[in-house]
């Protein structure tokens, strides 16, 4: 491909989103980073404020914002084989190595010295878990009314056990109309907003400030984007259900991750709760200590934190692989499940981007968004402590008292060696600052350890 104005080379490109997705590790706050420090700082190829401006489209769309910011980039530089090879260098690192672990992880997972590095994961997580509450919440709650809304939406979740999409289109509803009747209320808090001495580092970027050509909304280009991409995500889900049944487990596996990439508003954290009470609780697919050994794999591993639904695909189809040998099954699922999780990602970009500009300076948009991100702090919170209970105690009891759903442990079934490594884990993550992978490998020997010894 010849170079654009901007004079990259697309060869040079793909070797910086390969380098950038090997690099991609820490969630999306240190994802974003990473890009920032390569694209902005490194390679100049784009200005600060241009950055913040993709970032900012990003944020108002379902999915993982530091992936779908790659893929952004990549196709305002190189168009949509530079979007396609951008997203696709993010996620692939990381796909793969999830996809060997889960297969270690399923084949090897009752040998002791594998099964104490998950006991010795699950802690450490707990303590990941409650350090992305504190940083969310934060940053996204200002004032009493996004407290009071995060609250809300944690009590709708935990207590109510009312679905995730409504309590996100809940959240979404509140700040509509709340940026009309109150709009302090619901003010965004800058956050990845620009500082006014952009514009002059904007002069220094390759990519200067000018609308490219094929970023300008166009109606029938929208058309065939839309066309194309919806084709590719829900044609083999279809045939699937055509083929297979609807009650077939990779029929299920597809369509419910697909409407689980339709409502991700907030990142992987905040879907977590989502798709760990649907797969654990409606589907069956894992047991709850499980959903935490694949958000350790997935935490220790490059790319998307989402891509533990991968392991959740992996583990569903090989435990009901029909006539498929169950590894080739398992594999198969965790491709299907990567391919309904990343599609709709390039289909927010290349169709919504050139036409997403025009909506952000809406006020009512913004407080929605405000909203949102505050209605996730109680979607994490809930997480946390859904997590917190399946780590500590190994039997957990559901009451219902009227229209609540009470989840109440057994305090006899209180796991002293789980709470001993998640209190040195929260103890070295938020008294000495160490940093998320010492941590995690910490607690994974330590588990190990204690599981060789106990025989």
């Amino acid at each position: 491909m010849a170079a654009p104005d901007h004079g990259i080379p697309f060869r040079v490109a793909l070797r910086t989103w390969a380098r950038i997705g090997l690099e991609s590790f820490g969630g999306p706050a240190g994802q974003i980073a990473v890009m920032h420090r390569i694209l902005v700082d490194e390679r100049r190829w784009i200005s600060e404020r241009r950055f913040l401006h993709a970032l900012n489209y990003c944020m108002l769309l379902p999915g993982p914002e530091a992936m779908q910011l790659a893929t952004y980039v990549g196709w305002l530089l190189h168009r949509t084989p530079g979007g396609l090879a951008a997203g696709l260098l993010f996620v692939l690192p990381g796909a793969l190595a999830v996809l060997v672990l889960s297969i270690i992880y399923a084949v090897w997972h009752q040998v002791a010295f594998i099964e104490g590095l998950f006991f010795g994961l699950k802690p450490a997580v707990l303590a990941v878990v409650v350090q992305a509450v504190l940083r969310i919440g934060s940053r996204a709650l200002g004032n009493g009314t996004l407290a009071m809304l995060a609250a809300a939406a944690f009590v709708a979740l935990f207590f109510l056990d009312l679905p995730f999409p409504l309590v996100i289109a809940g959240a979404a509803l509140v700040g509509f109309l709340g940026g009309r009747l109150a709009p302090q209320r619901f003010a965004t808090r800058g956050g990845h907003g620009a500082s006014p001495g952009d514009a002059a580092a904007a002069v220094d970027a390759l990519l200067d400030e000018q609308v490219p050509e094929h970023a300008r909304p166009s109606l029938p280009r929208a058309l065939r984007t839309a066309a194309t991409w919806l084709l590719l995500w829900w044609a083999p889900l279809f045939l699937l259900l055509a083929v297979r049944g609807a009650r077939d487990t990779f029929t299920q596996v597809g369509f419910f991750f697909s409407k689980a990439a339709t409502v991700t508003f907030g990142g992987a954290y905040a879907v977590l709760a989502y798709v760990a009470q649907q797969a654990v609780e409606t589907f069956g697919w894992l047991q709850p200590g499980e959903m935490l050994d694949g958000l350790g794999l997935a935490e220790t591993t490059p790319g998307p934190l989402i891509l533990v639904t991968q392991f959740v695909g992996f583990l569903a189809t090989l435990r009901d692989p029909g006539n498929l040998p169950p590894v080739l099954a398992g594999v198969l699922g965790a491709a299907l499940t990567t391919w309904v999780t990343f599609v709709p990602c390039f289909l927010w970009i290349f169709l919504g981007a050139p036409w997403i500009e025009a909506l952000r300076g809406q006020r009512a948009l913004n407080a929605a968004l405000t909203a949102i991100t505050a209605a996730v702090v109680g979607v994490v919170l809930n997480l946390a402590v859904w997590f917190a209970l399946h780590v500590l105690f190994s039997a957990v009891r559901m009451h219902a008292v009227g229209p609540l759903r009470l989840q109440v442990p057994e305090l006899a079934s209180l796991d002293v060696p789980s709470l001993v490594l998640a209190a040195g884990a929260a103890v070295a993550t938020f008294g000495y600052k160490v940093r998320m992978l010492p941590v995690l490998g910490v607690c994974a020997a330590a588990g190990a350890a204690w599981r060789l010894a106990a025989g």
